[in-house]
């Protein structure tokens, strides 16, 4: 085998390969052979047909498989020869394929792309300049979260001696049934809340449960229109009925003194609890700043280095941010199988670019590592699965041994590595505090590469909000049949 290699692009590599016709000769003889001895060919007895009959009989079949048995072995010893390593499956073009003798009368042409990490210098990573932005902490937000709490402190006081009225809470068992398929499993839900009036209840919830009292049914149809949130009842009609459990009117405590001690977190007073609320938002301010900062050096580190980037490793990045977000679709109700294919497309298209970068900044980063001599100790990833059970409340020996079940710890490593190139990248950064600029505004969001995984398992809370049939514009009824 003769071969020569080219470079065509810093990921693109072309190797020219000669089949020298005694690697050809040979394997058309064995291919031939077993052709002759397991083949019927009629006025032949099984495996004593001449073999020149054999080969004009069966002259495509053996050309493939010789092809099939010759050129894998020639390639591999060629990226081998050539001391390459391909991401992706080497793609095969035989030169003059139409008139190929594969009998050994001659020798075979073909060439060969390979895809290959570029070679990368270190980056010039010292000496960016950030700028750190701490979000002040407006007495409004502390508003908000006091308010939130006294709304979850909340108490339903039941009404006596009146129907429900508006800014009341119904509680009751629902069942609704599709109109155009009335034998389905229908939709269930046990001890639903419905406050009467409610901008996220559908309103004819409100309209049909105003003036009812507890032991009450009440049978109402609701037509969804066809923009609703809900895939699974846009457009449907559905016919429920409810059995009124219990009418209450919703009292929040009095906003005092008594009622920061009355949470049991050790608040002394009102103000108190003002004063370690303001202490907890700072504390999130100035992680969301590094957080930022984090981003923005990662990000000023991927504009100022231009490089080719090996396709494979876009691809398979997209196919990953396309798989979390179809994902992200199901669990949200959505049925893929009606989603369009231009939809797809495009979302794909999205995803390419924002693979890119991902894959663009990793190379760089790893860069980094090695400038650094960064190491991820055995300890290090122990750490980390620790912090990984109590996130999310379970026991580190039930963390490994899922990781184990998806591979090992590869990945907690690879996050520890990145991890620490972007501390040095920013440790070697010109970071200066600046005034704070609401980018939200500016439909800028930046986010931290550096963030704790979402939690996939719900808590109990949680999940029950979440499969609650819901009577609301924004979030729909919903049963297993709806879904």
């Amino acid at each position: 085998m003769n071969s020569e290699l080219k470079e065509i692009s810093p990921t693109q590599r072309e190797i020219h390969i000669q089949v020298e016709p005694a690697v050809l000769k040979e394997a058309y003889g064995k291919i031939s052979k077993r052709y002759a001895d397991r083949v019927s060919i009629p006025g032949f007895r099984k495996g004593f047909a001449p073999l020149d009959v054999v080969r004009m009989r069966f002259r495509e079949e053996i050309k493939s498989e010789v092809l099939q048995l010759v050129l894998p072995q020639q390639v591999s010893e060629a990226i081998q020869e050539h001391s390459l390593q391909p991401l992706a499956e080497p793609q095969l073009h035989l030169d003059n394929a139409e008139n190929i003798k594969v009998n050994g009368s001659e020798s075979i042409k073909l060439h060969v792309h390979v895809e290959v990490m570029p070679e990368l210098q270190t980056p010039d990573y010292e000496g960016i300049e950030l700028t750190r932005r701490i979000k002040p902490v407006e007495d409004s937000e502390i508003d908000d979260l006091i308010s939130s709490r006294l709304d979850q402190e909340a108490a339903l006081i039941p009404v006596e001696g009146r129907g429900s009225e508006m800014g009341d809470t119904v509680i009751a068992d629902l069942e609704g049934v599709f109109a155009d398929d009335p034998k389905g499993e229908p939709i269930t839900a046990s001890d639903l809340e419905i406050k009467l009036g409610d901008e996220v209840i559908e309103k004819a919830f409100t309209e049909n449960l105003v003036g009812v009292k507890a032991d009450d049914e009440k049978d109402f149809t609701v037509s969804y229109p066809a923009e609703f949130s809900s895939p699974a009842l846009a457009g449907k009609t559905v016919h429920y009925k409810a059995r009124i459990k219990s009418v209450g009117r919703s009292e929040t405590p009095e906003l005092n003194d008594e009622w920061a001690k009355s949470l049991d977190e050790g608040y002394e007073s009102l103000a108190d609890l003002r004063k370690k609320l303001r202490v907890d938002l700072e504390t999130y301010a100035k992680a969301d700043a590094d957080a930022r900062v984090r981003n923005d050096a990662v990000a000023k580190l991927i504009e100022s280095n231009s490089f080719e980037v090996p396709n494979a490793l876009i691809e398979n990045q997209a196919r990953n941010l396309l798989n979390n977000f179809a994902r992200d679709l199901q669990q949200r109700g959505v049925d893929l199988n009606k989603v369009e294919n231009s939809f797809v497309e495009m979302a794909y298209h999205q995803m390419r670019g924002q693979a890119e970068r991902d894959v663009r900044g990793a190379m760089l980063l790893e860069k980094i590592a090695e400038a650094e001599s960064i190491v991820v100790a055995i300890e290090e990833v122990d750490e980390e699965i620790a912090k990984l059970a109590d996130y999310y409340r379970t026991n580190p020996e039930e963390i490994r041994e899922s990781i184990t079940k998806q591979g090992g710890t590869a990945t907690i490593e690879n996050n520890l590595r990145t991890r620490k190139s972007i501390e040095a990248l920013v440790a070697k950064a010109k970071v200066s505090d600046g005034p704070w600029i609401d980018e939200s505004q500016e439909g800028a969001v930046a986010e931290d590469t550096d963030e704790k995984p979402k939690k996939t398992v719900k808590t109990k809370a949680e999940k029950n909000e979440s499969e609650k049939p819901k009577a609301a514009k924004k979030k729909p009824a919903r049963s297993k049949s709806a879904e």
